[in-house]
């Protein structure tokens, strides 16, 4: 274990003198639900971007400002210490998940609650509560006159529905968004005991899938066994896509996986992981992915293709012998390093129209991708980061791929030539996207106390501009 600096002193001073404010302040955020993937919150999603905004202010930044996309506002500002100084440019998101189903929350998804040290509400990990410790940790550098370098924030309301406009965003504002490396929490560690930095992401493909029958609902006693029942048709299709090994069956899907090496795969499973508890956790009597990979290589290394949501027919309470008109359903793949998800798209496009039968109609709707990442662990950031990990929380942290997507890693690297360090400290337990969805008071303040000491390595490192 590292011994503390005076620095850490005082951020940690700071945080434990401030903490009933930080978590007040993010109640308040946590209390505007701000889901950008429904237009009756789009009210909700611009209050969300002002209260970035005056926080921002708040805290000390400059130039902050609200900049109109096509879609939901940019928060961006900046403190400029010095121009010869190194920038950190952080990213982050204030839209949400939708809150459905409501009615298994044990509190309201935006009245957040506190209980047995945990922040309850939707957007309290992902990515309110995790975005907001950036903001408290520039408040607290401009407070103790510590801010070592210069920062800039670029904080999205549209990273729920696939950041649609922030492409557009980067390639007009290059200059403007000119750094050194990126730093985003929106990702998670290991375990409080075992803290962990994400080194890779993968990429998204996500489609709309929609499978049409005769031209009205029909009475499944006159026209059952004569009709195809598109709910019927959709489910076989839906099946006939992961064989019993696991493994996708679209062709050419695998064609550019990048595989990991043998030295890899057994670093990445020597990360302490139980799968009992794993199970217990989740409520389930076993595991299930694709054969020949543990399940921390399953969850990370491998691509996927899962069934997000399925509808159609009659949901109501109570019996309607209906056979529907249409089903439909929404389909995720999640892809590794080399697969692009616009050939992605294309290839399950080509292979779902193909196997549906002449009984039905079918159409394919892209929603949105993103492209998968890897990011360095010998960068002047990474270390920075990994020592600011070990002076907080006193152990070295593990570098870990993750199975989330956060397609804009890859984006930026592409319009701004920049790498990111993706310094998250979420737990898998946050039940991110799903009712219940919480983040440890703990991880929050540590998370504040995090940001500040990386500022403070990153720049005594003086990496070359």
């Amino acid at each position: 274990m590292s011994q503390a600096s005076q620095p850490a002193a005082t951020i940690k001073a700071y945080v434990e003198a401030n903490k009933d404010r930080f978590l007040s302040e993010l109640m308040d955020l946590l209390r505007i639900p701000s889901v950008s993937a429904d237009s009756k919150f789009k009210p909700e999603v611009q209050r969300a971007a002002e209260f970035i905004k005056q926080q921002l202010e708040a805290a000390g930044a400059e130039n902050v400002a609200l900049c109109p996309t096509q879609g939901h506002p940019i928060v961006f500002g900046e403190k400029i210490v010095d121009p010869a100084l190194p920038t950190v440019l952080v990213y982050g998101h204030y839209d949400v998940q939708p809150a459905d189903p409501y009615e298994l929350w044990k509190s309201p998804p935006f009245e957040p609650e506190i209980r047995d040290g945990r922040i309850y509400a939707r957007g309290a990990c992902d990515d309110k509560g995790q975005a907001y410790m950036h903001v408290k940790a520039l408040e607290l550098m401009m407070r103790a006159d510590m801010l070592p370098c210069n920062v800039k924030f670029m904080i999205e309301g549209e990273e729920e529905v696939g950041s649609e406009h922030l492409g557009d965003f980067l390639r007009d504002n290059r200059e403007r968004l000119a750094a050194d490396v990126i730093l985003i929490s929106d990702t998670g560690i290991l375990s409080n005991e075992h803290p962990s930095i994400t080194t890779g992401l993968r990429g998204m493909s996500y489609v709309l899938v929609d499978v049409v029958g005769p031209n009205r609902d029909l009475h499944s006693g006159m026209y059952g066994g004569a009709v195809a029942n598109p709910i019927n048709v959709l489910c076989d299709m839906i099946a006939s896509l992961v064989d019993d090994d696991g493994r996708i069956t679209i062709p050419g899907f695998y064609d550019d996986v990048a595989e990991v090496s043998d030295e890899e795969r057994k670093a990445m499973n020597a990360a302490p992981f139980s799968e009992e508890a794993f199970k217990k956790e989740l409520d389930v009597a076993d595991v299930k992915g694709e054969k020949g990979y543990t399940t921390l290589e399953r969850k990370s290394i491998r691509p996927t293709l899962d069934v997000n949501g399925i509808w159609g027919g009659y949901t109501g309470e109570g019996a309607k012998t209906v056979l529907p008109s249409e089903a439909h359903a929404k389909i995720s793949m999640r892809l590794v390093p080399n697969q692009s998800s616009q050939k992605i798209t294309e290839l399950f496009t080509r292979h779902f129209e193909s196997i549906a039968p002449k009984s039905v109609k079918v159409k394919v709707t892209p929603h949105h991708g993103g492209e998968p990442a890897v990011t360095p662990t010998d960068s002047v950031a990474y270390q920075a980061a990994s020592k600011a990990f070990e002076e907080a929380w006193g152990k070295t942290p593990i570098p870990l791929r993750e199975g989330g997507s956060i397609p804009i890693v890859a984006l930026f690297e592409k319009e701004l030539g920049l790498k990111s360090v993706l310094l998250g400290f979420g737990l898998d337990s946050d039940a991110i996207h799903s009712p219940n969805e919480n983040f440890h008071v703990f991880n929050y303040l540590k998370g504040i106390e995090t940001i500040a000491l990386f500022y403070q390595h990153f720049a005594a490192m003086n990496p070359e501009r």
